[in-house]
């Protein structure tokens, strides 16, 4: 079993060592730099899964008033009675203009 621990050894040391000769061909000298620009694509990343998260609440909103038949504006929507005859409210208090 020591041959093997070493077979591992040596793949994982080979395995670290190209990916800092990587590292070091990408950006050479400029490690700060990796680190502000691995940051700055985090930031990115956030703020776009933030503005479709936004936007989605928008819609379903927007898709949830038109169903339910109310104008997320405060006019309702037109409905398919006639206007002479008003629908009674739930409540049964007379509606209110």
């Amino acid at each position: 079993m020591a041959a093997q621990d070493y077979d591992n050894q040596l793949l994982e040391s080979v395995s670290v060592r190209r990916r800092r000769l990587r590292d070091a061909l990408l950006f050479g000298p400029q490690r700060q730099r990796r680190t502000l620009d691995e940051r700055l694509g985090k930031v990115f990343a956030g703020v776009v899964i933030a503005a479709v998260v936004c936007a989605g609440c928008v819609g379903w909103s927007f898709v949830s008033h038109r169903v339910i038949g109310k104008s997320p504006y405060g006019a309702s929507v037109p409905s398919s009675q006639p206007s002479g005859s008003p629908s009674p409210s739930p409540s049964g208090a007379p509606p209110t203009r």
